[in-house]
């Protein structure tokens, strides 16, 4: 079985998810390996100043914090071979060109988190160029939304394979305000309107639905500046998106929050209903929140459930 998922952005830097699944499958219910989220950390690298200095290489140079959350449900166990490129072209989701990417990282892992310290803005191809020169030459806005680097992850367990496509982004301040965007991190969980903390193990029992909410998350949005197309600062603020999975039933709806056209966002709020037909079980749940900016975290929470 052959997966993608896209975790990317366009001019605004707006997120997006997408999954190669079986017709009668739905994204919520997560039986098979895959990867159900992607971050960096730090979701962006902004250089003090957009001069090609010294100085504004190394900002754009540091160290990341690459992490994948990668299930494995039915796997008992068994290892996972991962590789992760950055690339050009951010239509190239599985980073084929050979000559236009650069190798990370790899090695093998387990199921959960796989956590990378990597160096993405200073990644060399060719005959030792920046892949950061590469990624701005194959934007056809030259870099004005920021320089949106494809990082992708190549992952393998057994006969399973899944490619996972993350957008780095590097900007320096075109308008006054601009600062590098903050990592989206949730407060918290409620199953029933009851507190679901770390660690805990919650006894759910019957049909539901149980409602799950995300505490409020509405001081932690952030107002933010972007340069608009005659490069006069375009001022916006974040409306986060969480997509919900578990290893068991469904939630409806599947993702919830961001906004309409009118700028009106939606509630945190969800249903899990466990499947039919099933036994007493341990259930794993995730919450992967991202903040339509490339910023984006999770929370992983277990529940006894039984009929």
């Amino acid at each position: 079985m052959k997966a993608l998922i896209n975790y990317g952005g366009l001019l605004l830097l707006a997120m997006g998810a997408l999954a190669c699944i079986d017709p009668e499958d739905q994204p919520s219910r997560v039986h098979d390996f895959r990867v159900l989220g992607v971050s960096t950390e730090r979701p962006e690298l902004m250089a003090s100043t957009c001069e090609r200095t010294p100085e504004a290489l190394d900002a754009l140079a540091a160290e990341v914090t690459y992490r994948a959350l990668l299930v494995d449900p039915a796997g008992e166990g068994r290892p996972i071979q991962y590789t992760l490129w950055a690339c050009a072209d951010p239509d190239d989701n599985t980073c084929a060109n050979e000559a236009d990417r650069a190798l990370l990282a790899e090695g093998t892992t387990g199921a959960g988190e796989l956590t990378l310290a990597i160096h993405p803005g200073a990644a060399r191809v060719g005959e030792d160029r920046l892949l950061l020169e590469r990624v701005q030459e194959e934007d056809p806005y030259g870099g004005l939304g920021g320089i949106r680097m494809p990082l992708v992850l190549r992952a393998v367990a057994g006969d399973e394979e899944v490619y996972a496509q993350k957008l780095m982004v590097f900007w320096c301040p075109v308008v006054e305000g601009m600062k590098a965007n903050e990592q989206p991190v949730l407060p918290g969980l409620r199953v029933d309107d009851v507190p679901w903390q770390d660690g805990e193990l919650p006894e759910l029992s019957g049909p539901g639905p149980f409602v799950v909410t995300s505490e409020d998350v509405t001081a932690l949005e952030e107002a933010y500046v972007v340069p608009g197309l005659r490069l006069q600062a375009v001022n916006l603020k974040e409306a986060w998106e969480i997509s919900w999975h578990t290893t068991l039933g469904e939630f409806s709806p599947q993702e919830t929050g961001g906004a309409d056209f009118g700028g009106q966002q939606g509630r945190h709020r969800t249903e899990w209903e466990p499947a039919e037909g099933a036994a007493a079980q341990e259930v794993t749940f995730w919450a992967v929140v991202r903040d339509g900016r490339g910023g984006s975290s999770w929370l992983v929470r277990r529940a006894r459930w039984s009929p």
